[in-house]
C-alpha cells in the first residue's frame, strides 16, 4: 500500500513559505503523494494554487486534491486549470473531487447549493470530454493537452451511496473519509460494485484519508484544529475525532488495518504545521512500514 500525506493547509496561521518547505520535505521522503483538502469559506490556501506552487518544487510525489468541491467552480475554467496543472506536474496530477456539504462555501462561491448533485455530473462528463481533445458546443479543442488519453487520474469522493455510485461512470477510483474501517470498507464495497456494473474491468482504485499529529500535546493540538475545521458538523464532529491518530502506535495499526481492507493508498492528513511532524512521519514509515 502506498503512503501519501498531505499539505497543511488548512491549519490556522500556516504560511507560504511552511508549505513550499513541507513539499520539498514530502518530495524528498518516502511519501507516494501530496494532498491537499478544499474548503472556501475558511482561512485556508486554495488547492489547485497551492498544487502548482509545490509542483514547481517538487520532481517525484504525485499531487493529489483530497477532495476538491468541484461544484463550487465554472466547469470549462476547472477543466482547464486541471489540465494545466497536469502539464506543468508532468503528469502527476490526481484529482480527486467531490460535490462538497458545507453551504457557507456555496454562498461565497457563489454557487447552488441545492443542485450540486446534477451540476457535479455534469462536470464530469464536461471536464472528461474537455481533456479527451473534443470540443464543446463546437468551439475547441480546450488545451492544454492532457499527457493521459482522457485526463489525469479522476478520484471521486463522497458517504453517501448516490456520490459513490458515480465512481463506475466517470472516475478511476473512490477516495473514502476519515472515519471508521469499516466505514472506507463499505464504501468501496459500492464503489467497486458501480464500477462492475458499468462494464469496467478489474479494479476501482481505493484512496483513503486520515488525521494524524504526533509529539508533546499531540492529541489536544490535533482534536482542536479538528473540531475548529469541521465545526459546522456540531455534535458529530466530536464523535469523528477519536479517528484522529495521535501517537506511533495508532499510525503503524492504521496503516496495517488499511492495507487488510484492500486499500491502496492512504493519505495522512495534519493538524499541525510544523515540518518536525513530516520528518517524524517519515521516519516512522521507513522504520516501521515499507
Amino acid at each position: 500500500m502506498l503512503i501519501g500525506v498531505g499539505m497543511p493547509a488548512t491549519v490556522s496561521g500556516v504560511t507560504g513559505e511552511r508549505l513550499l518547505e513541507w513539499a520539498r520535505i514530502a518530495d524528498a521522503g518516502p511519501f507516494s503523494s501530496l494532498g491537499i483538502i478544499d474548503r472556501l469559506a475558511y482561512d485556508n490556501f486554495e488547492p489547485l494554487v497551492t498544487l502548482a506552487a509545490a509542483a514547481a518544487v517538487t520532481g517525484r510525489v504525485r499531487l493529489m486534491t483530497t477532495v476538491l468541491v468541484a461544484p463550487l467552480h465554472n466547469t470549462g475554467v476547472l477543466a482547464k486549470q486541471v489540465a494545466t496543472l497536469n502539464a506543468i506536474s508532468g503528469g502527476r496530477l490526481s484529482l480527486g473531487v467531490g460535490v462538497g456539504g458545507r453551504e457557507d462555501d456555496f454562498e461565497v462561491a457563489p454557487a447552488s447549493f441545492k443542485d450540486r448533485g446534477r451540476r457535479f455530473e455534469e462536470q464530469l462528463e464536461t471536464m472528461r470530454r474537455i481533456w479527451s481533445g473534443e470540443p464543446i458546443d463546437g468551439i475547441g479543442p480546450i488545451g492544454p493537452t492532457p499527457r493521459r488519453a482522457n485526463g489525469p487520474e479522476l478520484l471521486i469522493g463522497g458517504v453517501s451511496s448516490t456520490a459513490i455510485a458515480r465512481v463506475g461512470r466517470w472516475a478511476d477510483g473512490f477516495i473514502s473519509g476519515f472515519g471508521s474501517m469499516e466505514q472506507a470498507r463499505r464504501g468501496f464495497s459500492l464503489a467497486q460494485a458501480s464500477w462492475s456494473a458499468a462494464g469496467r474491468p478489474g479494479k476501482a482504485r481505493f484512496v483513503g484519508g486520515l488525521y494524524f499529529g504526533l509529539g508533546q500535546n499531540a492529541t489536544s493540538r490535533a482534536h482542536a484544529h479538528f473540531l475548529r475545521f469541521y465545526s459546522y458538523m456540531g455534535s458529530q464532529a466530536s464523535q469523528l475525532v477519536a479517528y484522529v491518530l495521535t501517537s506511533e502506535e495508532d499510525i503503524i495499526r492504521a496503516i496495517r488495518r488499511c492495507g487488510d481492507i484492500g486499500m491502496d493508498e492512504l493519505v495522512l492528513w495534519p493538524t499541525i504545521d510544523e515540518t518536525e511532524q513530516l520528518e517524524r512521519l517519515g521516519e516512522l514509515i521507513e522504520r516501521s512500514v515499507t
